[in-house]
């Protein structure tokens, strides 16, 4: 033999000590990615613990009439009609279409909304969004790039309720 190992030979590695392989410097963590918001990236809408379903109206659904729920709704498709979430959150998507009075906790719009939109919180328009009608809600935001044609009226109810909520709570205190 000339010295080369032969196939069959079985070849040796090395063996490093456990108390070696720990001293082993941990790898450095990844760069720090910042990603800006689009059209294409939503946040998530902001749920009550009590809200932990969603329903999706997809991108060929077509519906028209009177639409209620008791829980959060994201429409991706079209709808005619009235549509009442009081305590949560509906969301028109990018591509979905809706031409109805709104009436819900929260509304985010990425999509198209002709009709009145009424929120107890708060309505958001996002770069992507076009609305055509008047907002009533506790606070109003519009991304820079979205369209609005309408009027807005900013309710001011949290004090009334406020204290209400307060003699509430300390009943639930004072019961306890």
């Amino acid at each position: 033999m000339d010295g080369s190992a032969m196939w069959w030979e079985k070849k040796t590695r090395p063996v490093v000590p456990l108390n070696m392989a720990a001293a082993a410097p941990p790898p450095p963590p990844p760069p720090r990615m910042e990603t800006f918001m689009n059209e294409t990236t939503a946040k998530v809408p902001s749920t009550s613990p009590a809200s932990l379903h969603q329903t999706v109206l997809g991108q060929t659904v077509v519906l028209r009439g009177e639409l209620s729920a008791n829980e959060d709704l994201l429409i991706e498709g079209q709808f005619e009609g009235t549509i009442s979430l009081e305590d949560h959150c509906l969301t028109v998507g990018a591509d979905g279409q809706v031409k109805a009075e709104v009436r819900a906790r929260q509304v985010v719009i990425l999509g198209s909304v002709s009709g009145n939109v009424v929120a107890r919180e708060k309505v958001e328009i996002r770069r992507s969004g076009h609305v055509v009608g008047d907002l009533k809600a506790g606070a109003v935001a519009i991304e820079e790039g979205a369209y609005f044609k309408g009027s807005i009226d900013i309710l001011r109810e949290e004090s009334q309720e406020g204290s209400g909520s307060t003699s509430a709570q300390g009943a639930l205190e004072a019961s306890a």
